[in-house]
């Protein structure tokens, strides 16, 4: 933590951006394996897994729209 202590503040909102959209990234993929196999599951997981994608394209479509800027 030294080290992030001792960049500038603008390094640090950048580092933090990139981090939150790898984050975001990271639970769309995940959502999306989890989808695909749902499709080809079994018969009563399929209804989760299609809600799990919803959530997946809703993470996506706000960190689209919203995605920051640095300062």
């Amino acid at each position: 933590m030294a080290v992030a202590n001792s960049l500038p503040e603008s390094n640090l909102i950048s580092i933090a951006v990139r981090e939150e959209a790898t984050m975001l990234w990271t639970i769309f993929v995940v959502l999306l394996i989890l989808w695909l196999l749902g499709l080809v599951s079994s018969y009563t997981m399929g209804g989760f897994i299609h809600l799990l994608l919803v959530l997946a394209l809703i993470v996506l479509v706000i960190n689209l729209i919203t995605g920051r800027r640095t300062v």
